[in-house]
């Protein structure tokens, strides 16, 4: 099923069931109010919204009305906790690589992750508001897993059955202010304002076979001023799957249900011609990373970071062509 937060001028917004299509939905009121709500009490809420799902898609629900995504808020608007992840080591390796400075090899087997500030998300077509031009702005297109309740101490394995639901994100980041902020050597806070989720959140059989233990095979893409800049795939290229960034995060204490675990940028491996230069023709998921790509190839960075009134939008289609999530599609804003 597919699961979405309408504004009401609450902090937490009212739920909504969508449609397959993302054509039609209805207010989930007399099931859950609040989609924190049936994450709480998931083995008794979920059997009765997905019937509701279900006389959605059939054309049987009495009130159902269209779907507008520009009335959500993020599918679950503020969380106990989110912990987003640097799954894709190739991000790292060009970051590093740019810098010409080695990938430490406990990179390999532990995963990066940095805890995010989890109390005001932003929803999918708001602006993002970013006091200044010259902190860096820049977009990172990811996928995120809501989880039930995960014990200390799981193993990944048993992760994976922990996960309630899966959305994209834009993990904004303010590139400038970040070197300043690691330097001190307790990691990202100002450098990470709030976090973009697109419009629905979805069960896991409605990403059928392209759900492959703990990865999503399908393609990230990425459209920066209406210019597509990223076709990643999600699937193959992630290093530490959902149930292991899971597990990683409950080493040391326990998961509530409501919690968002973050992918981190989703980013692939470039190619290396007969000539020996490396072109990378999936495009990128950050500036970030495509200015390392510019450093790698030419010495330096040409590609500037976003300005106010800049647009992206990020989007994951499926086999089929139709849109699994909807689209985060956000334009840059000064206060």
């Amino acid at each position: 099923m597919k699961l979405a937060t309408y504004k009401d001028g609450s902090r937490d917004g009212q739920l909504v069931v969508v449609s397959r299509d993302l054509g039609t939905a209805h207010y989930a009121t007399g099931i859950a109010s609040k989609l924190q709500q049936a994450l709480d009490d998931w083995g008794f809420i979920s059997p009765q919204l997905q019937d509701l799902y279900d006389q959605l898609n059939s054309g049987r629900a009495r009130h159902a009305f269209p779907f507008d995504p520009k009335q959500c808020m993020a599918p679950l608007p503020r969380a106990y906790q989110w912990a987003d992840g640097s799954a894709y080591i190739n991000h790292v390796e060009l970051v590093r690589k740019a810098r010409n400075s080695e990938v430490p090899e406990s990179f390999y087997t532990d995963p990066l992750m940095y805890q995010g500030g989890s109390d005001d998300f932003i929803g999918p077509c708001d602006d993002v508001v970013v006091p200044s031009e010259a902190m860096g702005i820049d977009f990172e297109a990811e996928i995120a897993v809501i989880t039930g309740d995960v014990k200390m101490g799981t193993t990944a394995d048993q992760a994976l059955d922990g996960i309630r639901l899966v959305m994209i994100a834009n993990d904004v980041s303010l590139r400038n202010l970040i070197p300043a902020e690691l330097a001190k050597g307790f990691g990202f806070f100002q450098s990470k304002p709030a976090t973009a989720f697109g419009p629905v959140a979805v069960t896991l059989d409605e990403l059928g076979d392209a759900w492959d233990h703990g990865r999503v095979n399908l393609t990230v893409q990425s459209t920066w001023n209406g210019r597509k800049v990223g076709m990643c795939d999600a699937g193959p290229e992630m290093t530490f799957h959902f149930g292991q960034l899971i597990a990683h995060v409950a080493k040391t204490r326990n998961l509530r249900a409501g919690s968002i675990i973050g992918s981190g940028t989703v980013s692939n491996k470039g190619v290396t011609d007969a000539n020996g230069r490396t072109e990378w023709p999936k495009g990128y998921s950050c500036i970030a990373e495509k200015r390392c790509i510019e450093t790698i190839q030419d010495g330096k960075p040409s590609t500037e970071f976003m300005k106010f009134g800049d647009t992206i939008r990020i989007e994951i289609k499926g086999k089929d062509g139709a849109s699994i999530f909807g689209a985060i599609d956000q334009s840059i804003a000064a206060p």
